[in-house]
Order: structure tokens, then C-alpha cells, then sequence
């Protein structure tokens, strides 16, 4: 803890030095820009647009009107960006003196398939997809309306080459797969920071709110050139909402399980403040859920658990100079879950319980500081997360399967950019950065005299160049990581080619290292409490890191035909695994506690490609569908089970999926959307208990298609209220083979997240 706090005090006397030191602040120069922003197909005149002086802090949202005022801008030549999703960025140069006004009106085009959108995961600094070296895909809020997806995991689904799936019918926790692999192999970040510990990991993604989310990037392939650890399928990168204009709103939604009296009761609050001046900002949101057990086939057990949760939290930025600004983030997260049968008992009164308590404390500090000349940026950060974790997991009215866990996870570090006019034959930016990550777990269940106490360690440094014109695009970068329980130093590097024949076609190819370093915790730990038998995980002595390296090429090309808007992506992608971690059995100790070892075995190859298309007619139609064939396996034949037969292949990896969204607003004032996701066969483990013997299973194909009908209606001025509805899983596509009873094995579970559900939900918006 002296360590931690050391580190974030360090952390803040560099934000306010820095930021103390940068004294050129807005001045009375009685110099303005002002003007309007209107849409170039209507005419209309933009409400809620970003109007900013590129390279500086200094930018303001249009009214309701349209228009816009900036006060006081300081001399110079300034360029004026406006920016907002759905719209091509424009931008115009201006020479500002003292005393004048200047007149800015902007004209904007649509942009429904997000050409220009603004990325951070490629290169850990703001770039737009068309420049962007590394292919990115983006979930907006746009994704999670027409889904009515609550929660950061349901909308992930609606990208290629991304699965979700619930994998326990105890505990409900779910995995985000991409490119065929489990989720420990993805790397999890909250505004760029890996502050996801192996724990949070488990439940995290789906705890935390979608309405906390400017947007989610997904980075598939080894990113732990620029992330670190346990980027090795892919890299999701949570961004948070910053405040840009003062607005507010509520929403409640309820849906039905299945048509049955089991409800899911979910109420979002958003708000947002800025002052008059833009030199603060803070956002607000909120989310309080509760969602009723349910139970599929009538033995009593859950298929899905009960969940009951309410998150805090805010997002800040204070402007301390026309070139630095420090952005606050924090939020507080309560959630209790239970699964299993006769849940009105306590848990060890029930034949089967699953019960968490989650405490979760996340926050995160940032100073950013960047010349005038934009040559120059630099950014120092701190964040931290706390979980505090009460929890049961026993069978057979077991009163020693009580536990606790507790986990510490911070990073802090610092990054600089440099914006070169010529390096060596072309422009380039160099980034270079550090990166100190430490994490503190302790896991106890003192009935069994268990306890594991996990400290990791990590020490990195990384370098990347990057040159870049609007043309072509080279990028080689590596990052080294020293790991507390790995001997020797960890290089992981990346190689980008981005060659753009024309403005509209984008060829990528990308070479990438991924690796993930061993721990002795290890959620599945779970599985063999609720059988009875207690396990802990230790180290082989011998243990490597587990590493992959992933191969991708893609072409990215986009067509516009009048008032058409179309964007066709085709990727093939190749990851080969190595010293795959694995466990095996040595025995039980004198006190009876079953001890498994953490081993290498050789490891696997996943390879494939996706497709996917976009269509879009002005903002009336927008269509999107994407397909991932793909081909996983091990190197060699494994058998997970005695009598088994042995197979290559990996398991909960179909060959196929994919998903569509469709929406339809035939008024301004009313959205029809249309979404599935299509999952195909795969291999399942099937455990002995309630069946004979362990067997493999051969999963059928599912269809999980949704509807929804949203409709506003401006009820006083600033004020509109929305009406919508739906069904999710409409065809029912649903497992139809749960195991019964207490000998069940609840971890036979797969295919859609939910059965037919039906929703009605309000929002209220200023």
C-alpha cells in the first residue's frame, strides 16, 4: 500500500507541475469565431455539434439553434474542426487577430459508416479509422440502442470475428470470444488502461453499464506491443463518456424472461455539465438493474441467475491552459448474484448455491500537455480499481464454502509523442511510453483452510514509429515487460503496412505478438467447490509464457452512389499459439485440498476471415451484416476427459457466425430496428453427474434475431420523450438440453444469452 500511495502522490505532483507550468491561458482579445452549422442535405441547421481549435483545449458545442460562439480567442492561425458521429469532419483554417470577429459557417455531409471516426487503440493516440494503421472496429451507442443492449458485453456480439456466451447457469458469467479463443485471452481496458485483474475479468464486462460508453474499440489480434499481458485474441478498449454540452436523461426498461412472471428491471441516469467558458466539464451516469432467477425446464435449478446491481460514477476534465487539460474518471459498482436452487435460503441451505457480493471501487487521473506548434504531446496517468468479493460456492448444504476475496489492481505511467516533419524518407510520429502495473489478490475460504495470496508485477517500456502520409502508412514498435514471475525480460513487437491507392480503399497488413503470463488464481476454481472437491492451482517450476504471434491482411473500401453510402471489409487473419497453459492433477495434500499444476503443452493454430458489409440511405435506411468462418485446433490430438475420444479441435468454437442490424426510420420521429447474431455448431464438454459418463457434444446451429420499435415525441421544447418495445430472440432459438437436478453439470450451457424475451422502456431527454 506505502508503494501505491507513493505512486499516485508522485502522479499528482507531476499533473500539478505540469499543469501549473502551463500559464498561456485564455486572455481578453476580444477576438471571436462564431457562426452556424447546418446539414448539407436538409439545410437544417445542427444542434449539440463539436465546434474545437485543433491542437488546443479550446472548443464549445452548437446550440440548439445551430449556431456557436468562441470567446476570446488568442492571436495566431488556428484551425477549426467540427466534428460529430453520423458527419464527415470538416475543418477550415483561420488567422485570428486582436479585437476582430471572424464569421465560421459549416456545411456537414453524412457519414453513416464512420469513414473519419476518431480511434485510440491502434496507436494509443487519437487517429481516424481511413489513417488508422491497424484495422479497428467500433460498437457505438447507435449498436446498443437498436439492440436494447444494457450491459458492455451485449452489444459486443454485433462485430466480426466477437462471440459472447454465458458459461454457467449457477453464476451467469459470461466470456467475450474473439477469433475462436477463450476470454482470458483478451485484453480488457477501461480509456486505455489495463486495469482489468484475472477477478474482474470473470464478471466484469458485464457489470458495467452501456450507458457509461462513448464507444467500445475491438482490436482483434496480439496487442501486447501496445497493451501488455493477455492481449493475445484481441484488445477491448472501454471509452467513457465526456461531458460536451449540459444535458440530461432517464430511461427505465422491464423485460419479460421468456413471457414469464421473471422480470429484468433496468434504470439508466445520464447527466452532463459545462461551463460557458468549456474549462470544465463533468458527466454523470447511473444504473440500477434487477433481474429475476429463472429456471428453463422446472427442477428448481437456475438457468439464469438472479443479479441485482446499482452503479455510481463520473467522468470530469478541467482545462488548465489553451494546451493541457486533466480528465478525472471514477464510478462505483454494488452487485449481488446468486444461482442454484431455493434461493429465498441462505446458500448453505441450498442443495447447489453460487452467491457473489461485488464491491467495486474503478477511478483514473490523466494530464495531457501538447505544444503549440502540435509537434510535441505528452500524457502522465494513474489508475486504479478495488474489488471486494464476498462469496459461497458449495453444494450438498456445505457451511464451509463461505469466502472473501480481495484485489488490488493500479497502473500509472507516462507517454510521449513526437510529430516529425521528416524522418529519415517520410513524416513520422514517434511514441514512446512507461508503464508500471501492479496487482494484489487474496482469495480465502476459510472453511477448507484455503488461501491464495497472488502479487503481480509489471515493469514495461515501449517504442513505436510510425510514418505516415495520407497514402501510406509503415508502423514497427515493441514493448518490453518485466514480469515478477517470469525470469527473463518479455519483447513483444508489431509490424503495420496501410496503403491507400485511393481515398476510399484501405489495403492493411499486420504482424503482432501477444503473450499472457501465468497466475496461480484462477476463477475455475468455482467449478470444483460446487462438486464438493476443494483445488488449489500452483506454478510448475519449469512454467513459460504463454505467447501467440497473429498475421492479418484486410482491404477496407468504401463507395458512396448519391445519397448511398456503402463500406465492404475483407479480412483474413492467422494466430498461432504456443506453450498453451494447462492443468493437470498431482494429487490431494494431508488436509484433503485437491492440488492441480499449471503446465505448458503445445499449442494451437486459429485462422479465417471475416466479411462484413455496411449500406446506408441518408439517415432512413441503415443496413449491416458481417460473417466469420474460421478454423481452430491444437497442434496436437487432446482428451479432456478419460474414455473421451481425442480430437484436434477446439471446443465452444464454431466454424461459423456472424450478425446483422438493420434500422428503418420511415419518419424522423420513429426507428424500427432489426438485429441477430447466428452461431453456429460447435463442440461442448458434458460432464458426468446427472448423465453416466463424460461425453462431447455437437451443438446445433442457433438464430438469435430481435426487434424493436422506438418513437419520440417532443414534449416541451428542450424536452423529448421516447416510447419503445420489442422482442429479443424472437424464434426462440434457445438450449434445449440443460441437465436436471442437483447433480447437473451447470457448466453445460451454450448458444444464445437469453430465451424470447419481450421489453417495453421510456426515456426521458433534455
Amino acid at each position: 500500500m506505502k508503494r501505491l500511495f507513493s505512486a499516485l502522490a508522485a502522479a499528482l505532483c507531476i499533473v500539478l507541475t505540469a499543469g501549473a507550468n502551463d500559464t498561456d491561458v485564455l486572455d481578453n482579445t476580444d477576438a471571436h469565431i462564431y457562426g452556424h452549422v447546418i446539414d448539407k442535405a436538409t439545410g437544417e441547421h445542427l444542434p449539440y455539434i463539436v465546434v474545437m481549435l485543433k491542437g488546443t483545449t479550446i472548443g464549445v458545442a452548437t446550440e440548439n439553434t445551430g449556431h456557436y460562439m468562441i470567446r476570446n480567442v488568442p492571436e495566431g492561425t488556428f484551425t477549426v474542426e467540427v466534428s460529430a458521429i453520423g458527419y464527415k469532419k470538416v475543418s477550415r483554417e483561420v488567422n485570428i487577430r486582436k479585437g476582430r470577429s471572424y464569421e465560421v459557417n459549416f456545411v456537414l455531409e453524412e457519414d453513416h459508416i464512420q469513414i473519419d471516426g476518431v480511434i485510440v487503440s491502434a496507436t494509443r493516440s487519437e487517429t481516424t479509422r481511413r489513417m488508422s494503421p491497424t484495422l479497428v472496429n467500433v460498437v457505438g451507442m447507435d449498436v446498443y440502442n437498436k439492440t436494447n443492449s444494457t450491459t458492455v458485453a451485449q452489444g459486443l456480439s454485433f462485430q466480426p470475428g466477437v462471440r459472447v456466451e454465458n458459461n454457467c447457469q449457477n453464476c451467469g458469467f459470461q466470456q467475450v470470444r474473439i477469433n475462436g479463443l477463450d476470454g482470458q485471452y483478451t485484453q480488457i481496458l477501461i480509456d486505455s488502461r489495463p486495469i482489468f485483474s484475472a477477478l474482474a475479468g470473470v464478471y466484469g464486462i458485464e457489470q458495467l453499464p452501456a450507458n457509461m460508453v462513448d464507444r467500445v474499440e475491438v482490436m482483434r489480434g496480439g496487442g501486447s506491443a501496445l497493451f501488455g499481458s493477455s492481449a493475445i485474441a484481441g484488445t477491448i478498449n472501454i471509452i467513457t463518456k465526456e461531458p460536451v454540452r449540459n444535458s440530461s436523461s432517464i430511461s427505465h426498461t422491464t423485460t419479460s424472461i421468456a413471457g414469464s412472471p421473471s422480470l429484468h428491471s433496468t434504470t439508466d441516469i445520464n447527466a452532463s455539465i459545462v461551463s460557458e467558458d468549456n474549462k470544465l466539464g463533468l458527466a454523470i451516469f447511473g444504473q440500477s438493474t434487477s433481474k429475476d432467477a429463472w429456471d428453463a425446464n422446472g427442477d428448481g435449478f437456475t438457468e439464469l441467475s438472479k443479479i441485482s446491481g446499482q452503479t455510481l460514477g463520473f467522468r470530469g476534465y478541467i482545462k488548465t491552459g489553451l494546451y493541457s487539460k486533466i480528465t478525472a474518471e471514477y464510478h462505483h459498482l454494488q452487485e449481488f448474484r446468486r444461482g442454484g436452487d431455493n434461493l429465498d435460503l441462505p446458500p448453505h441451505e441450498a442443495m447447489i448455491a453460487e452467491q457473489t457480493n461485488h464491491g467495486i471501487n474503478t477511478g483514473g487521473l490523466k494530464y495531457e500537455q501538447f505544444s503549440k506548434n502540435q509537434k510535441h504531446r505528452f500524457n502522465a496517468f494513474a489508475s486504479l480499481q478495488h474489488i471486494d468479493r464476498e462469496s459461497y460456492y458449495g453444494a450438498g448444504q456445505d457451511p464451509n464454502a463461505y469466502g472473501k476475496t480481495l484485489d488490488l489492481t493500479w497502473v500509472a505511467g507516462a507517454q510521449y509523442v513526437y510529430k516529425a516533419d521528416k524522418c529519415l524518407f517520410m513524416p513520422a510520429d514517434l511514441t514512446v511510453g512507461l508503464e508500471y502495473n501492479e496487482d494484489y489478490l487474496e482469495d480465502n475460504m476459510w472453511g477448507y483452510g484455503r488461501q491464495t495470496d497472488q502479487t503481480v508485477r509489471i515493469a514495461s517500456a515501449y517504442a513505436q514509429n510510425e510514418w505516415k502520409t495520407e497514402k501510406l502508412g509503415i508502423l514497427v514498435g515493441g514493448r518490453l515487460d518485466k514480469h515478477n514471475l517470469i525470469k527473463s525480460v518479455i519483447f513483444s513487437p508489431r509490424a503495420n503496412l496501410r496503403y491507400n491507392p485511393t481515398e476510399n480503399i484501405n489495403l492493411r497488413a499486420s504482424y503482432s505478438y501477444g503473450f499472457r503470463a501465468p497466475q496461480a488464481f484462477d476463477e475455475d476454481l468455482h467449478i470444483d467447490n460446487v462438486g464438493g472437491t476443494v483445488s488449489m492451482i500452483r506454478l510448475a517450476d519449469d512454467l513459460r509464457v504463454e505467447k501467440s504471434q497473429s498475421v492479418s491482411v484486410s482491404a477496407d473500401i468504401y463507395h458512396s452512389w448519391g445519397d448511398w453510402q456503402g463500406n465492404l471489409l475483407l479480412e483474413g487473419f492467422y494466430t498461432d499459439l504456443d506453450d498453451v497453459f494447462a492443468l493437470k492433477e498431482i494429487g490431494f495434500d494431508s488436509e484433503g485440498i485437491l492440488i492441480k499444476e499449471r503446465h505448458n503443452e503445445s499449442g494451437a493454430r486459429v485462422l479465417g476471415g471475416n466479411l462484413e458489409g455496411k449500406l446506408a440511405w441518408k439517415d432512413v435506411l441503415q443496413l449491416q451484416a458481417g460473417v466469420t468462418l474460421q478454423n481452430s485446433e491444437y497442434k496436437e490430438a487432446r482428451s479432456w476427459s478419460d474414455n473421451v475420444p481425442s480430437t484436434t479441435k477446439m471446443f465452444r468454437t464454431p466454424d461459423v457466425h456472424g450478425y446483422l442490424t438493420a434500422s428503418y426510420n420511415p419518419v424522423r420521429q420513429l426507428a424500427l430496428s432489426v438485429t441477430g447474431t447466428y452461431t453456429g455448431s460447435m463442440l461442448v464438454e458434458h460432464h458426468a453427474g446427472m448423465i453416466e459418463r463424460n461425453v462431447t457434444v455437437e451443438t446445433p446451429d442457433f438464430w438469435d434475431m430481435g426487434f424493436k420499435a422506438a418513437y419520440d415525441i417532443r414534449v416541451y421544447k428542450s424536452f423529448s420523450l421516447q416510447l419503445n418495445a420489442g422482442v429479443q430472440n424472437i424464434l426462440n432459438s434457445f438450449q434445449k438440453d440443460f441437465d436436471t437436478g442437483a447433480d447437473r453439470d451447470s457448466g453445460y450451457m451454450y448458444g444464445p444469452t437469453l430465451p424470447r424475451t419481450f421489453f417495453v422502456g421510456i426515456r426521458l431527454t433534455y
